[in-house]
């Protein structure tokens, strides 16, 4: 019996659920599934623009909000039409999309050191990072932003004041800001003012502290070392190391005009120390300075720049420029000076329609001139005075180009000290002193006048009228009152002697001492008659001399 074969017949029918093909199929299916989520959840790509690579690195670096990652630094190039370099940030979520509006601000976190201590600690173990602050609610999305350079503040949290300073000494960004030696603030921006003549400084106030400055707050740098005498003990004080390092700014608030809000145009002036922030204030609370150029013919070596103006004894300018030539006819070096002058010192309050600067021109031709005049007697260090003292008329404003001149005084207040100081000298050398001396013992040890005291009175009384009619004379009434003090006090002294030798007999005993005190006195009476008759007959011959 043999076995049957059985017969396989091929089928000519796919089956697709039995094929092989159905996995790569499925798998295909699952990729693009996921390729589907992965790209529906990819947040957004934006552009961020920064001055230069501050260590991010592409791949690595990561974005922070609220220091919670949410992107990465996928590509940094620089691009020739733009100024900086381009760092292309891909976000994780698309929930992020909402907050990248005008809203958002990026800025480059990296270790720093700086006057507030040391930032970015964080960054030495996980490298720089880009900062982002945003909030939702923009009015639309966007693809590029500008980086910052700083860290951004909220000003909500604040406001913002701006000073100004002639130079900005010990002022940089980051200097903190005190109100009664709490910091509640600092300084965040520098720059030059459109004129170039100052340091616009920008400080930001935090919020809880703004309320404290009003229109007429002072701001000042403070000092670093502090002397007080107004209580007749030394009281020196130091500031801490802290401000000795970072330096600061303090400003006064007394509350006058708390309910009127500060505009933010408004500029307040940046003082140099306290001292100079309390001073009186003439003027109008905003300076109005106006550039004025004077021409002198005497030495200004000891004048520098930024020497005090001043009117009356206050602060109402500064020396801005000085400019030298040398006179080959007269041998001598003649100098232009520039003075910027606070013109509404001269507003009269009293007249709407006042202008300073017409109420300056118009003191000009009443007899307003300036003069060159020593600071102290001590370093020699000058100023410029505006004052009516002087013997030289009313004077006119002229237009010297550019500038108007003002007219100078014939005769500088140095020289005039100088020549009293010689004449100070001239009267310590006298021999007074060993007069009166003698005089008190001739006093004490005789009774009576010698038989020549007749003449002695006759001398004594001359002397007398002659420094009597010398400090009448007008002319006096321009030296030093330190010069008619001491004359004054020896037209007394004499007047004494006189009495006491008119109190006693013309017989007496004492020869040899009183004849030799006698002698003494008389030659210094002589002295002085032909020193008063030379001031009678030329008054200012002490400054020009006997010619």
């Amino acid at each position: 019996m043999s076995k049957q074969i059985p017969e396989i017949t091929e089928s000519s029918k796919f089956n697709f659920i039995t094929s092989i093909w159905i996995v790569p199929f499925i798998a295909l299916i699952i990729a693009g599934w996921l390729a589907y989520q992965h790209f529906a959840k990819r947040g957004p790509e934006v552009r961020i623009i920064f001055p230069q690579n501050e260590g991010l690195v592409a791949g690595q670096s990561v974005v922070k909000f609220r220091n919670v990652p949410v992107g990465k630094v996928t590509k940094i190039y620089a691009e020739e039409e733009t100024e900086g370099v381009i760092v292309v940030v891909r976000m994780n979520t698309r929930e992020s999309k909402a907050y990248m509006t005008e809203h958002a601000k990026f800025w480059i976190v990296k270790p720093e050191v700086g006057l507030s201590g040391i930032s970015g600690l964080d960054t030495l173990l996980s490298g720089t990072y880009i900062n982002v602050h945003s909030k939702a609610g923009g009015k639309q999305f966007r693809k590029k932003f500008i980086g910052l350079t700083k860290p951004y503040r909220d000003s909500g949290g604040g406001d913002y004041f701006r000073l100004s300073s002639i130079n900005g000494d010990n002022v940089v960004i980051g200097t903190p800001i005190y109100y009664k030696n709490i910091e509640v603030g600092q300084v965040e921006y520098m720059y030059l003012s459109l004129n170039n003549k100052k340091i616009e400084v920008v400080v930001y106030i935090d919020k809880e502290y703004v309320s404290f400055i009003h229109h007429d707050s002072k701001f000042w740098i403070k000092n670093i070392v502090n002397v007080d005498m107004s209580r007749g003990n030394l009281d020196l004080n130091i500031a801490p190391i802290k401000h000795l390092l970072e330096g600061g700014i303090s400003f006064s608030s007394y509350g006058k005009n708390n309910a009127d809000p500060v505009p933010s145009q408004h500029i307040f002036p940046l003082y140099k120390n306290k001292t100079q922030a309390k001073s009186k204030m003439i003027g109008s609370f905003v300076p109005t300075n106006q550039t004025f150029k004077l021409r002198t013919e005497e030495s200004i070596a000891n004048l520098k720049l930024g020497s005090l103006v001043r009117f009356d004894g206050f602060d109402i300018g500064k020396v801005s420029a000085i400019q030298l030539s040398y006179d080959k006819h007269q041998h001598k070096m003649l100098g232009e000076v520039l003075l910027d002058i606070d013109t509404s010192v001269f507003e009269d309050k009293n007249e709407r329609d006042s202008s300073g600067v017409a109420n300056l021109y118009q003191a000009v031709e009443e007899g307003l001139r300036a003069k060159v005049s020593a600071l102290d007697p001590i370093t020699g260090m000058l100023f410029i005075d505006l004052t009516f003292a002087h013997h030289d008329g009313n004077g006119t404003v002229m237009h010297d180009g550019k500038y108007a001149r003002l007219p100078m005084a014939s005769q500088s207040s140095k020289d005039v000290m100088t020549s009293i100081t010689q004449i100070l000298d001239k009267l310590n050398n006298l021999p007074l002193e060993k007069l009166l001396k003698n005089v008190n013992e001739l006093v004490e040890e005789s009774g009576k006048p010698i038989e020549n005291a007749n003449l002695l009175l006759l001398d004594l009384q001359t002397t007398v009228e002659n420094i009597n009619k010398f400090t009448g004379k007008k002319s006096f009434e321009v030296l030093p009152e330190e010069l008619s003090q001491a004359l004054k006090e020896m037209t007394r002294t004499l007047k004494s002697t006189e009495k006491v030798v008119k109190g006693y007999d013309s017989d007496s005993l004492v020869k040899q001492q009183l004849t030799q005190t006698l002698e003494i006195l008389t030659k210094t009476s002589q002295e002085m008659q032909v020193f008063l008759r030379m001031l009678n007959r030329k008054p200012n011959s002490l400054i020009f001399g006997d010619n």
